[in-house]
């Protein structure tokens, strides 16, 4: 049985080994994390764990603070406009079809600093840390395209939450 935004069609099992997950344009699971929007296009659960992927729409000065992911490589492909990332202390402008990917134990993070929101399709290998999307973020509607901002409850909610999925998170000292 393959999964098509969500509603089962059979298929011939003897072609596919498992359930294939085929997401239609806007459709997929969203949910609104620190001020993105995170459309899920594949999750553990349809790759046997093998990894995750999602597309983020990232509002100008929006980003996560830098990290490091103990368990998972994550990969980033610019769909629309330009996002700076960080890679360690080297900072990466990078335009639309720029691809990245930050090995594990990297320390890195990105931003939108243009005055256009931005698009990013973004992978996780091994899967499971979408998992901590789920259980901090907020559900959207099937068309959203922006979230609320992020609240200090969701942003302590994710430091608290981070840990247990292997993310070090490094907050900013003012």
């Amino acid at each position: 049985m393959t999964t098509i935004d969500d509603n089962p069609t059979k298929v011939d099992v003897m072609t596919t080994p498992r359930p294939a997950a085929i997401r239609k344009p806007n459709k997929g699971k969203r949910i609104g994390i620190v001020g993105d929007v995170y459309r899920f296009l594949a999750t553990g659960k349809d790759t046997d764990g093998k990894y995750a992927t999602f597309e983020a729409i990232v509002p100008p000065g929006s980003g996560p603070p830098p990290h490091i992911h103990t368990r998972e490589e994550e990969s980033f492909l610019v769909l629309e406009g330009e996002m700076t990332f960080q890679l360690g202390d080297e900072r990466i402008v990078a335009g639309e079809g720029t691809f990245l990917n930050m090995p594990v134990g990297s320390l890195h993070c990105f931003k939108n600093d243009s005055d256009k929101t931005a698009r990013l399709l973004i992978s996780l290998a091994p899967a499971g840390l979408e998992e901590m999307f789920f259980e901090v973020g907020t559900p959207l509607a099937g068309d959203a395209e922006t979230a609320p901002p992020p609240s200090e409850a969701e942003i302590k909610k994710l430091l608290e939450v981070a840990p247990r999925y292997g993310v070090e998170i490094k907050v900013p000292h003012e």
